[in-house]
């Protein structure tokens, strides 16, 4: 295998994620009954630093493919991120092919994953680490990929025929909150019936709270960890929000942690965000690129965070206003906006309720 550049091996470092246990010591609480998370779950998630980059032809280096999983599972092994804790690599979304094959299955894109997910799992479990996967309970993934709805127990399979150890199950494109409750309980099932371990990672309390307080009782009886708040990006104002929701809500999430089920508060390159509102529910969003050296770097956002979640719900029109004004067009809560940013440059945006 080629070396990683130091470049890479930064942004790794960067993109580490570790689901905790809020602290205020440990309750006795039990989540699903599968025998797994016993501790929080520690590992390397793809989203925050490579998002949904499937242009491998530009981007060879960053794109989601085979390769960068390869070169992350040296990483772990060789750094000594296995060593202390961190043996889940989790592919996030965007690894699928367009379509299912022609018996219902899901398959990753052929061109970026030529030897498919069974020989990646095959070598993340040679360096002695464990592979994560992403689905969407709904029609399709956030960002458009096929979905498991009607297909949990035949994808559940799928990973298990994989050799996958870990789900992380999204809630884009569902079209109820009862279907989405269902769903999340029909792929904890399908999950059990495998006979795989597969730790089970669940956004369903995210997509709950806007409308009302989650039974977290119920959620963990199916999740071994949860995602309450918004996506964490390079920012500390990010990352404030997230420990702000997390400090205020104290009373409803610590009693419902323990070992088999723990509150997921997201994954912690060189971009930084601001936003700012302005009048008549408008929202401006700058986003800089620190880094000195180099050409121009894809950013990609979900929608869903800007503006405390609330720019964009159920939709916006973007406007870029630097380094050119242009529209961008209309947006809706669970799209995602990619931009190009030059190396000190700044991208302005103006995100307008429709």
């Amino acid at each position: 295998m080629k070396p990683v550049s130091r470049v890479l091996r930064l942004g790794c470092v960067l993109a580490f994620c570790f689901q905790v246990l809020v602290p205020y010591g440990l309750p006795r609480a039990w989540g699903l009954d599968n025998g797994l998370a016993m501790t929080p779950t520690m590992g390397w998630l793809h989203w925050e630093r490579f998002m949904c980059n499937v242009n491998c032809q530009e981007e060879p280096d960053s794109c989601i493919s085979e390769k960068l999983f390869l070169q992350i599972a040296e990483i772990m092994a060789s750094d000594g991120w296995k060593d202390v804790g961190y043996e889940y690599i989790c592919i996030d979304d965007c690894w699928m092919a367009p379509e299912r094959d022609s018996k219902g299955r899901l398959q990753a894109d052929p061109k970026r994953f030529p030897g498919g997910i069974h020989r990646l799992a095959d070598y993340v479990h040679s360096k002695g680490l464990k592979l994560g996967i992403y689905a969407d309970v709904g029609n399709k993934t956030c960002a458009g990929f096929p979905g498991s709805f009607g297909y949990y127990d035949i994808d559940a399979q799928t990973f298990a025929d994989w050799g996958v150890d870990l789900l992380k199950f999204d809630g884009c494109y569902c079209d109820s909150i009862q279907h989405l409750a269902e769903g999340y309980k029909q792929m904890s099932l399908a999950l059990n019936r495998t006979g795989r371990s597969i730790v089970y990672s669940c956004e369903w309390p995210l997509y709950v709270w806007p409308i009302f307080k989650p039974n977290y009782t119920e959620i963990r009886e199916y999740c071994n960890h949860w995602r309450n708040f918004a996506d964490i990006y390079d920012s500390w104002e990010s990352i404030r929000k997230t420990l702000d929701w997390t400090s205020s809500n104290q009373k409803i999430i610590v009693p419902v942690a323990g070992p088999g089920g723990w509150n997921d508060p997201d994954m912690e390159d060189n971009f930084e965000m601001w936003e700012r509102p302005l009048l008549n529910l408008a929202w401006a969003v700058a986003i800089v690129n620190l880094q000195e050296i180099g050409g121009p770097r894809s950013y990609t956002i979900s929608v869903t965070s800007l503006g405390r979640g609330l720019a964009c719900n159920p939709n916006c029109l973007i406007t870029e206003l630097l380094p050119e004004k242009r529209k961008l067009g209309i947006y809706e809560w669970t799209s995602t906006l990619k931009t190009q940013i030059n190396p000190t440059g700044t991208v302005l945006l103006r995100l307008e309720t429709t």
